[in-house]
């Protein structure tokens, strides 16, 4: 693999567009990104300033950078990674077009579109410090970038939460995971132990099912998921389930060899032999950067209007962050494009009051 020099992208070398310069071959994205680095390498001219900054690259950025794209906006992506959550999900069914897509695979046509299709530039780096300035916004990256904005669209997902129990962290990468496809290989054969009892914990049974060899589904309370989630997995015959259990600890040496369970509101446990275990008990917004300038609710979720404006003038937001009704990926996309036609609205009203104060 190699990096863009431009958006700092991860891009195989089979598949990359490529630049032989001064005996140094360079690899990139898109085509976007190969006339931005021509265009700096000849006029030595980088840009910091924008209309529009999208932060996040899950469903909900990457539909609000495809929009803004269409809309011609002057607009910029920046993301840690791009997929957010849905790069992990197996089961997708019933997104508009498809009867059904993996996670994967429906993210790899959203950057199709907008680092293909609908060009817009756009930056692989974590945000660490986003301030209020005098005439919009100041973004800081990681690399200490500084970025500006006249207007932001926050995208910024949600991250999976943990027990917090002994062990989990002493055994992370070595038994404790969290629900990612590449990662289920590790129990080949073996048993294993889901926690969580919503739809993420049954796709997890899901994909299981034909890898370990049995499977112990805990969750504190009963099963939340979708009735047709629970039917399925209830014709696995490897499949144990404990509901009202909760997990005590995780025990083991080098690797996890087991999970020490104990009912709720009693003092019964039990002890589960188990070569892994995967955690998926919910997730939290990743709002605490922006908690100093919008107001959250008590779940820690930004709060929109219905137009995906937040409490501060210039700051929309979209998607699993927020506090939108639903936490799925075809209503986060379906937010995103309506914070980039929000953000549009606001811009141009913006330039309106600008060319009025001229007058």
């Amino acid at each position: 693999m190699q990096r863009d020099p431009v958006c700092n992208m991860s891009v195989s070398e089979e598949v990359a567009l490529t630049l032989e310069s001064e005996e140094e071959i360079y690899y990139f994205c898109s085509e976007g990104c190969k006339d931005i680095f021509l265009k700096t390498k000849s006029e030595n001219l980088t840009r910091t300033s924008f209309d529009l900054i999208i932060i996040g690259g899950g469903p909900a950025g990457l539909t609000a950078g495809v929009y803004a794209a269409t809309l011609k906006m002057d607009a910029f992506l920046i993301t840690g990674d791009l997929g957010g959550q849905a790069i992990d999900s197996t089961d997708i069914e019933n997104y508009m077009g498809y009867d059904f897509i993996t996670g994967p695979e429906l993210i790899e046509k959203f950057k199709e579109q907008l680092f293909r299709s609908y060009y817009l530039g756009h930056l692989v780096s974590k945000v660490e410090k986003v301030e209020a300035v005098t005439g919009g916004f100041e973004i800081t990256t990681s690399e200490m970038q500084k970025l500006q904005a006249k207007t932001l669209i926050v995208a910024t997902g949600m991250t999976r939460r943990k027990l917090n129990v002994p062990g989990e962290e002493e055994f992370q990468r070595r038994g404790v995971f969290y629900g990612h496809i590449h990662d289920f290989a590790f129990v080949q054969g073996e048993d294993a132990v889901v926690i969580g009892g919503g739809n993420s914990a049954l796709q997890i049974v899901e994909n299981l099912q034909t890898v370990a060899k049995n499977i112990h589904l805990v969750s504190n309370t009963p099963l939340s998921a979708d009735p047709v989630e629970k039917e399925r997995v209830s014709k696995f015959k490897n499949l144990h389930l404990y509901e009202g259990y909760g997990v005590h600890k995780f025990t083991g040496e080098n690797n996890l060899t087991g999970v020490t369970i104990r009912k709720m509101a009693d003092t019964e446990q039990i002890q589960i032999r188990a070569r892994g275990v995967f955690i998926a008990i919910g997730l939290k917004p990743n709002s605490a950067m922006f908690s100093h300038l919008v107001e959250l609710n008590t779940r820690g979720e930004i709060i929109i209007n219905p137009d995906c404006s937040t409490t501060h003038p210039g700051i929309f937001a979209s998607g699993d962050v927020t506090n939108a009704f639903g936490k799925r990926i075809i209503i986060a996309s379906g937010e995103g494009a309506k914070a980039a036609l929000a953000a549009r609205q606001y811009v141009l009203v913006l330039r309106e009051h600008l060319i009025n104060s001229y007058k």
